[in-house]
């Protein structure tokens, strides 16, 4: 892709599949060299030695990332039985081993069904997660630990089987609520069989409606329009006069609007670009973000 002068206006979405080795904030800078603006930013933190999809936006569609932030995730990882790391996963430091030789595959299979539905998780102390005003890895590296509150999260499927050729290795598919640790859950797998565990070789393989499929490597972006950082939402399209107040943000009642249900609903011209998204209000419905064209 041709670079482009800084702050050059382009808008989009960006679907990368990020390799090993990277933090999320440095795809980001990464990013904002490759596509010519500082205007980027990330829709939900993937851990640096996790690879796969981390959805991007750029210029405008930044104003646009809390729409994706909350969408469900996928992945797919390795369950390391009878070992314990300080990180919850292969880049961390050994803590503890377990012999947990005597584990039944049952046993493994139960454990991650008992971890399937609405549950609490208490977030990893190597993690992004802002505890008093600090993220909980700065802590971490000045060696502190501290409480942390548990989470709700909701784990929709959970689903281990053995790794052939690897005894106390399990791969592990995951689908998710947004702010679940798959680290998380496999340290608690391991604890809820008598020993401990961690996690390896992590990949997310969707966001939402994101998948492997649309993502791209970090070198090569492909820029998509605006309008699909929304795409999930109810949408509604309004003729010119309702447009003309859309865009100055105007507070309108949903029946002018046109749209039921609880909302929030994407408002789109008749040429379908994407005006703003707005929300139920006690006078009927109100922007939450309003798109610039």
């Amino acid at each position: 892709m041709a670079r482009k002068r800084a702050d050059s206006g382009i808008d989009g979405v960006v679907v990368l599949d990020k390799p090993a080795g990277w933090t999320s904030h440095d795809v980001v800078a990464k990013s904002r060299g490759i596509l010519g603006t500082r205007k980027v930013g990330h829709s939900g933190t993937l851990d640096p030695d996790a690879t796969g999809v981390l959805v991007l936006g750029v210029g405008k569609a930044t104003r646009l990332l809390r729409f994706m932030t909350e969408l469900p995730k996928s992945y797919v990882g390795e369950i390391v039985l009878g070992v314990e790391t300080n990180t919850l996963d292969a880049a961390g430091e050994t803590t503890a081993t377990h012999d947990m030789s005597g584990v039944q595959d049952a046993d493994v299979v139960a454990a991650a069904l008992a971890l399937t539905g609405p549950i609490e998780q208490i977030p990893p102390m190597v993690s992004a997660v802002k505890i008093g005003g600090r993220r909980l890895h700065e802590l971490a590296r000045e060696g502190k630990v501290i409480d942390r509150p548990p989470r709700p999260v909701v784990v929709h499927r959970f689903d281990v089987s053995p790794v052939e050729g690897s005894p106390g290795v399990w791969r592990c598919e995951v689908d998710c609520s947004s702010g679940t640790y798959v680290r998380t859950l496999a340290a608690d797998v391991g604890t809820s069989l008598g020993g401990g565990a961690h996690l390896r070789n992590l990949r997310r393989t969707a966001v939402g409606g994101f998948g492997l499929v649309d993502a791209t490597p970090m070198e090569s972006p492909v820029l998509l329009p605006v309008s699909v950082a929304v795409r999930h939402l109810a949408g509604v399209t309004v003729d010119d006069e309702v447009a003309a107040a859309v865009r100055n943000g105007a507070v309108l009642a949903v029946e002018r609007l046109g749209v039921s249900g609880v909302g929030p609903w994407a408002v789109y011209d008749d040429e379908e670009r994407l005006l703003a998204v707005y929300k139920p209000h006690e006078r009927g419905a109100k922007p939450m973000v309003v798109v610039p064209l």
